[in-house]
């Protein structure tokens, strides 16, 4: 797993910036760039967002995740048994259990929904507030493999199909 100091670090120079130059696109001081750089001190949540668009890159780039977690919900896999299953009953690398199985997603719900019944957990889990853990969820969700596909279906088919069959019909399907 990568670390948010040698991330940032790396994103910034990779760019051309210096921690002043950083720092004034953020408004806030070198020393803070300086302290996240050494790993002295850590970004809060919302900062990791700004971030993340100041360096042109999905918050996830920034985060210490590990190398495989739920293309759907964001969970991490942190013990067997936790994956999905195909329609064959092979195990899938890309979900849990909980989000999909017998080679589709298991329940019906929006990014919002998953997001409202996400955060409490995440919020728990890392000793976060719950409006902490809905503001990184709205920044990794759109990154995941269910999101991203409605949302390129949406952008490539969505306005022709609202059209021809209605924004109900359409919504339910995505």
């Amino acid at each position: 797993m990568i670390m948010l100091k040698d991330a940032l670090a790396r994103l910034r120079r990779e760019r051309g910036l210096t921690q002043e130059e950083l720092a004034r696109r953020l408004y806030i001081t070198r020393q803070a760039v300086s302290r996240w750089e050494t790993g002295a001190t850590e970004p809060s949540v919302d900062m990791l967002k700004l971030i993340a668009r100041e360096l042109d890159v999905p918050v996830t780039e920034l985060l210490d995740m590990p190398e495989h977690y739920c293309q759907s919900c964001g969970m991490m896999f942190t013990a067997p048994g936790q994956h999905g299953h195909e329609a064959d009953g092979s195990e899938t690398e890309d979900f849990c259990r909980w989000c999909y199985d017998g080679g589709a997603y298991t329940y019906e719900t929006t990014m919002d929904e998953m997001i409202e019944d996400c955060a409490p957990r995440m919020a728990e889990a890392m000793g976060w507030t719950v409006d902490e853990a809905v503001s990184l969820l709205g920044a990794v969700l759109p990154t995941l493999r269910r999101w991203r596909e409605v949302a390129e279906n949406e952008k490539a088919y969505g306005e022709e199909t609202r059209a021809a069959y209605g924004d109900e019909v359409v919504d339910a399907a995505n």
